[in-house]
């Protein structure tokens, strides 16, 4: 994956603003959508319940959003929940 300054700077951005409102997320690792190479994931570890895991990828959809527009980037924050429970 091969990412340039500015997308990276924007990540960082991206990435802080979010883990301000939610400081339980962590970096997990970065990849590409496998439909879209172009499009960039930040996988986060994020240890909360599910409301606030939902409050948190509404929140990071907006920024997300306005990066793509301002900036022609799509990267999105992704996020596993360890508690998560599967029926």
């Amino acid at each position: 994956m091969r990412i340039n300054l500015k997308q990276q700077q924007l990540m960082d951005e991206l990435f802080n603003k979010v883990k301000e409102r939610y400081p339980e997320i962590v970096i997990r690792n970065l990849q590409t959508d496998p439909d879209d190479p172009e499009h960039i994931w930040i996988n986060v570890i994020a240890d909360m319940d599910e409301d606030r895991e939902i409050e948190m990828r509404h929140f990071s959809a907006a920024l997300e959003t306005d990066i793509l527009i301002d900036y022609g980037y799509a990267m999105s924050i992704m996020s596993e929940n360890p508690n998560a429970v599967y029926v």
